[in-house]
């Protein structure tokens, strides 16, 4: 591979292994397991196996380490570990790198499930957590002490879409000796450059873009080659995380075209976003790469674009918001997101359901709210699906 090759070019070729047969796609290797040419040989393995070599799969499989060398080149990363889900690749992130007493600082806009492993299983463990305002760099400073192992946020937030200063939590961090982990999902790998701004490991759900069809889950973890090869792998493969060979081989062909799709994505989600800038029927519409975003300042240093994904209130709370689901034609209901199919969620009775009212409020969850994460259909239908909707 060439250092000098564009990210297209990358997510075609980078980390390709061919068998002795030479195919032209990459193999799928449905094995669990390896066999050695002598015991001498397996005895090696255990000891220390090189890259490309293989002692079971939960350690590592050749159709996996295609797809973690592929994603590893289009994020600027180092190294990268695969992982079943997008949430075992956070919970891996964080579990691998803390122990009891440390002190962990996180942004309070997060996804339930992530919210879950800082509220409950980490104080379980003896961790300490402070949740705090993700946006607010001095709510940072005042959180962040030399005690602190690890600060985590959503760059960009599920479903407020609030982004956060990488570059600048990473020096606050780094200056007390913490080490930032971000889970990038709606920045996408696209269009991140997290490694780049300071963060020391980064975190996709590849369930949503990186497969982008809505076909199989799975995560990973990107970051220095010390740290993915050290705490990172020896947590995930003897607690059984791992990716699957087969969903690494789906993952490996979302690859070939997430350039492509998710700019297109991105295009018609500015479209729509524009197209409902003071409509009548919503009280508020949040698309970070909308010049009427809060932070689309920050958004054109960081990533520099959008997303695909588009959040919008209704006036009318739940009732509203149940009619507007229920009059889509092309837009489908369902909780994922990054997919080719336009989805539309309601998080307050879904994705974000169990959280405490009180906390739904802080996060500006309201009974009105509609994430959209655009899909590949034309932009004149989507746009006229939902204003159909709306009507």
């Amino acid at each position: 591979m060439s250092d000098n090759w564009k990210p297209r070019t990358k997510m075609v070729h980078s980390g390709t292994r061919r068998s002795q047969y030479n195919e032209v796609s990459e193999a799928i290797f449905m094995t669990q397991g390896f066999v050695y040419d002598s015991a001498e040989q397996a005895q090696a393995r255990f000891v220390q196996a090189e890259r490309d070599e293989f002692i079971y799969a939960r350690y590592g499989n050749p159709t996996v380490a295609m797809f973690e060398d592929r994603i590893a080149a289009l994020e600027g990363a180092e190294d990268a570990f695969a992982c079943a889900s997008g949430m075992a690749a956070v919970n891996g992130a964080l579990m691998a790198v803390v122990s009891a007493g440390d002190h962990v600082v996180a942004a309070r806009a997060l996804f339930g499930s992530c919210l879950y492993i800082l509220d409950d299983i980490l104080p379980r463990m003896g961790v300490h957590v402070t949740l705090i305002d993700g946006t607010d760099l001095d709510a940072w400073r005042a959180a962040v002490t030399d005690k602190t192992k690890v600060c985590f946020f959503e760059s960009v937030s599920n479903p407020g879409l609030e982004v956060v200063d990488i570059a600048a939590v990473s020096d606050i961090a780094h200056a007390h000796g913490a080490l930032v982990i971000v889970d990038n999902v709606f920045a996408t790998p696209v269009y991140s450059r997290a490694i780049e701004q300071g963060a020391d490991l980064v975190v996709y759900s590849a369930t949503k873009h990186i497969d982008g069809q809505g076909r199989s889950l799975g995560g990973v973890i990107l970051g220095a080659r010390d740290i993915i090869r050290g705490p990172v792998e020896s947590y995930m493969k003897h607690t059984g995380g791992s990716l699957s060979p087969f969903n690494a081989w789906i993952m490996l062909k979302g690859l070939e075209t997430i350039e492509l799709r998710v700019r297109a994505q991105t295009e018609t989600a500015y479209a729509l976003a524009d197209a409902l800038q003071g409509h009548a029927a919503l009280s508020r519409v949040s698309y970070p790469g909308h010049s009427s975003h809060a932070q689309y300042d920050l958004v054109q240093r960081q990533t520099g674009k959008g997303g695909t994904v588009v959040t919008f209130e209704l006036a009318g709370g739940q009732t509203a918001a149940f009619d507007f689901l229920n009059k889509l034609q092309v837009a489908v209901i369902s909780n994922n997101l990054g997919d080719a199919k336009s989805i539309a969620t309601h998080p307050a009775t879904t994705t974000h359901q169990r959280l405490p009212q009180d906390q739904k409020d802080l996060l500006g969850i309201s009974d009105g709210l509609i994430r959209l994460s655009v899909g590949l259909e034309d932009p004149q239908d989507l746009i006229a699906d939902i204003m159909q909707a709306l009507q």
